[in-house]
């Protein structure tokens, strides 16, 4: 089987990957093929990047779980991810994990430990660490409390709207009614409109938020286990 070699789209992220901070302006590669993980390797040495943490960062692109999306009327309304960690993060590093979550999300949230499972959570915001054979999996998801009902009951008045506006067509009332046909437009507008024009960008930035706490976390799996002073 020949070695997978990575486009250089794949290749940015990559190094994007393993510097965790910055990005890398990594030159093309001169084969229309892309670069081997060796090859990788290779430019990360020369640029002070260990050759264990670029193979985890290639990893990153193979383990990426499917981002699960809860949609309504073809509207995003809850996003989420999901990584499998190599091994179990350590007290320690859990804890500077949530730093990060909360740093990233700006918010505090509560913790939750229930024996080998943990938990941060901030409103509909959830982030669980659970225990797998091999290691552990990192699940993020959350839900836009509120869309869901400016939707539903935004599409229900337009519904209504349109329904009055048959009738009053068919009885010939409609001048006489028509204020309270276009309060009835309104009012649907006003609550379907902010959501239509909201939830796709919250949706990205989130998706972008959860993808950067995950790669935090394959990034601390990827080497020696951090732990607290008081339990050497």
């Amino acid at each position: 089987m020949s070695e997978r070699r990575y486009s250089e789209d794949e290749v940015a992220e990559i190094f994007e990957r393993a510097t965790e901070v910055q990005k890398l302006a990594v030159r093309p590669s001169s084969s229309s093929e892309g670069l081997t993980l060796k090859e990788l390797q290779d430019i990360g040495h020369d640029i002070g990047i260990s050759p264990e943490v670029v193979a985890s960062a290639a990893r990153a692109l193979e383990v990426r779980s499917p981002s699960p999306r809860r949609t309504l009327l073809g509207l995003p309304i809850g996003v989420g991810h999901a990584v499998e960690l190599d091994r179990p993060l350590t007290d320690s590093e859990w804890n500077r994990l949530v730093v990060s979550m909360r740093e990233t999300f700006d918010a505090r949230g509560k913790l939750k430990d229930e024996g080998a499972f943990k938990q941060w959570t901030n409103g509909n915001l959830e982030v669980l660490l659970e225990p797998t054979p091999t290691g552990q999996r990192l699940r993020l998801r959350t839900l836009k409390g509120n869309a869901t009902g400016m939707i539903v009951v935004g599409g229900a008045m337009l519904g209504l709207g349109a329904f009055v506006l048959v009738q009053l067509l068919a009885t010939g009332t409609l001048g006489e009614r028509f204020v309270g046909l276009v309060t009835i437009v309104a009012i649907g507008l006003g609550l379907l409109v902010p959501a239509v024009v909201r939830l796709p960008g919250w949706a990205r930035l989130r998706q972008r938020q959860m993808e950067e706490i995950a790669e935090r976390a394959l990034l601390m799996a990827s080497s020696e286990p951090i732990r607290s002073p008081d339990s050497a």
